[in-house]
């Protein structure tokens, strides 16, 4: 049985799968039903010192596809809104009845150091393992002057993360906002200030959708809207990217990272995990279907390693980092031609309509009977991804050919020969 004990920055954790600050870390309630379902850790829901947190009603909106609910989530909930002495005394409660589970705490004040040394000396007498700092949420709190409005200003981001590492036993996790042009910036300077990890994406700033009788953004609150955070499914593209990027980035290459995005099940976990990260984070997932899903994930996880012969995750971490390219080095001489396997097709023609007026019209169609036009082929998947039963496989082709980057083609003017 594959060994999921997760190590990462110092922190220690049965597994890898923490829930990430948010509506479902906000109480010992939430966090003792988590555990008992089988989360390794968890980070509370985001503190701060802040006395007059009020929230909305409504707070989230989402974008369905397809008829699947949640593809995409949207809040504008802001840190908790419960008083500190009463969250700190319950993250003690649980840190002390949970040993063996990660108790990372989530923090956001104002950016001044005084601040920062007076939350951290109560953190630090609860027993906690680590602190998360809120650095990424993109409503309410920034408009305030902290959350995104610190993490998009990189002097800030390595200001606040060198107070924290010299007032503080804990390690110190720096959650990077996505809404910035570069995510190795302050990924850099957070390692540059002391930072023992980075977690990232947080929420990404967005209106999700206009109520056009109201005619106001999502969720509708007395008439009107704002812009929230974005979370769930849709956004674990831009999430492995950018770990992606941190990863093989030579100023940050070994910089722990504890991923998080759009993680929904095992597959997604393994995915982060082979891109670098130690740990990672849910959220949406485990609003939308409870803590449950923990179990699916975590046997998921160890039955896929198992048939991998990876005994471990430090076996697989990071080795997907390598095969990471800039498109200037991808093999232009490789090539790939679609394939039908005509036994299973079903014979509904979205691969021909599609390469026909979107492509290359490299399918051809004779009584319904859909073939490709090696010739005119140029490999670009399109056909495959459409599929509706999966019976189209890119074949890749023998050319003979050698390696041949753009770096080095006859027709880039920059060449290096």
């Amino acid at each position: 049985m594959a060994d999921l004990t997760c190590k990462i920055a110092g922190v220690k954790s049965p597994n890898p799968f923490w829930l990430a600050s948010a509506p479902p870390t906000d109480k010992k309630y939430n966090v003792e039903r988590a555990f008992k379902a089988g989360w390794g850790g968890v980070v509370w829901k985001t503190l701060g010192e802040d006395p007059h947190v009020v929230n909305v009603s409504s707070r989230y909106g989402g974008v369905d596809l397809n008829g699947n609910r949640m593809m995409g989530l949207n809040n504008i909930e802001l840190i908790t809104d419960r008083p500190l002495e009463v969250n700190l005394r319950e993250i003690t409660e649980v840190k002390r009845e949970w040993p063996e589970r990660a108790m990372i705490v989530s923090l956001m004040v104002p950016c001044e150091e005084e601040s920062w040394k007076k939350i951290l000396k109560r953190v630090d007498q609860t027993g906690a393992d680590g602190i998360e700092l809120n650095f990424g949420c993109p409503h309410g709190m920034s408009e305030r002057g902290m959350g995104a409005a610190v993490g998009q200003v990189p002097e800030y981001v390595e200001m606040v993360t060198r107070w924290c590492k010299q007032n503080t036993r804990m390690p110190v996790f720096v959650k990077l906002t996505p809404n910035i042009t570069d995510v190795r910036i302050p990924a850099r300077v957070a390692k540059a200030g002391g930072a023992d990890a980075v977690s990232l994406i947080n929420t990404i700033n967005s209106i999700v959708s206009i109520d056009l009788d109201a005619m106001a953004p999502t969720p509708v609150v007395g008439g009107k809207g704002t812009h929230g955070g974005y979370c769930g499914p849709a956004v674990k593209p831009i999430a492995l990217n950018m770990v992606a990027e941190i990863s093989r980035d030579p100023l940050t290459r070994g910089l722990p990272i504890s991923g998080i995005g759009g993680i929904g099940n095992w597959r997604d976990a393994a995915e982060f995990i082979s891109l670098g990260c130690g740990s990672v984070q849910v959220c949406t997932a485990a609003m939308h279907y409870g803590f449950k899903i923990v179990s699916d994930m975590t046997d998921g996880l160890s039955n896929w390693m198992d048939s991998k012969g990876y005994k471990n995750l430090d076996a697989f971490m990071g080795r997907a980092v390598p095969n990471v390219k800039n498109w200037n080095e991808l093999d232009l001489n490789f090539k790939t031609i679609a394939k039908i396997r005509q036994d299973e097709c079903i014979n509904c023609g979205l691969c021909y309509i599609a390469c026909e007026d979107t492509s290359h019209q490299s399918i051809s169609v004779t009584n319904r009977k859909y073939e490709v036009i090696e010739e005119e082929c140029v490999g670009c998947n399109l056909c495959a991804l459409i599929c509706p039963v999966d019976c189209i496989s890119m074949v890749p082709q023998e050319t003979g050919m050698p390696y041949l980057p753009w770096t080095k083609h006859p027709n880039n003017p920059m060449r290096v020969s």
